[in-house]
């Protein structure tokens, strides 16, 4: 099992500059895949994007690629012809537009700094390998971190799963003891009517047979056992299990509601109450895992 969050992080140097590859991902019922990178490696992202399919079912993930450059190497590589010739390039447009052209100190810096940038900057195919290498790393922190999330939802579902059981067993045990109490009080008021009926009585026998088919939640009682299994046995399968655990909850709210309106009894109402309470949560937290 492995939560839909996680964060991975990974760096390396690429010549005189430094490559950081981010991952991060929050809760979606789908894939929402986005790639960040300089737009001189567009060409990288349909690999980029492939890695991490692999690795990623579910989730909104962000794949966020950043570089940057050493301090103090800019003045190494400046080309002065380029930059002049930009900079005469400017002053004619400022001619032609009428407009008076003072360079600044702060203009031949962008010019020379842009200059410099496209000059060292590494082409795609220079930088693939180790952009994918990166990005493979910062997979793998991501993919750690979501399994290490995935075992404490998994001890919690156990945990949950377990109560749900035991508030279900109370329901069942307490359902076989309805008819008998309906019986009772049925004759309890009979009598207070001045009826006194046999409790033999085919009219009594009658009654408290439609009341025990009303009443009667064995087979929602049998199939919440069936669901509690399916759900336990997913908690340990392997790939994408959110979705088919959201379905299996969704069954099982049904049979509680069901027996919620069928059972007729205070002790079983107020269990059912449980029982909704505690598969909220366990809605709530199943949201989380991929």
């Amino acid at each position: 099992m492995r939560s839909m969050t996680g964060y991975g992080r990974a760096t390396a140097a690429l010549g005189n500059l430094s490559l950081t590859i981010q991952i991060s991902a929050v809760n979606r019922k789908t894939l929402d895949l986005t790639v960040g990178l300089p737009e001189d490696w567009d060409s990288l992202e349909p690999e980029i994007v492939e890695h991490v399919r692999k690795a990623v079912l579910r989730g909104k993930v962000h794949v966020a690629i950043e570089v940057t450059g050493e301090k103090n190497t800019a003045a190494l590589n400046w080309d002065e012809t380029a930059a002049a010739a930009t900079l005469a390039r400017l002053r004619a447009f400022a001619e032609r537009e009428r407009v008076a052209f003072q360079p600044t100190p702060e203009l031949l810096w962008q010019v020379v700094n842009a200059q410099r940038r496209t000059n060292d900057f590494p082409t795609p195919e220079a930088a693939r390998e180790l952009v994918l290498e990166t990005v493979g790393t910062a997979l793998r922190s991501f993919v750690a971190m979501r399994a290490r999330e995935g075992e404490s939802l998994l001890v919690d579902f156990i945990g949950r799963s377990e109560l749900l059981h035991r508030h279900v067993e109370t329901v069942a045990l307490r359902a076989s003891h309805v008819p008998t109490h309906y019986r009772e009080q049925l004759h309890k008021r009979l009598r207070e009517a001045g009826l006194d009926l046999d409790l033999g009585d085919e009219r009594v026998l009658r009654e408290v047979a439609l009341f025990a088919d009303r009443c009667d939640v064995t087979e929602e009682i049998t199939r919440l056992r069936s669901h509690f299994d399916q759900f336990n046995s997913l908690l340990r399968a392997e790939g994408e299990i959110g979705r088919k655990a959201e379905f299996i909850l969704q069954e099982i709210g049904r049979e509680i509601n069901t027996i919620g309106s069928k059972a007729n009894d205070v002790t079983i109402a107020r269990t059912v109450i449980e029982l909704k309470n505690e598969l909220e949560r366990v809605r709530e937290q199943i949201a989380n895992v991929e």
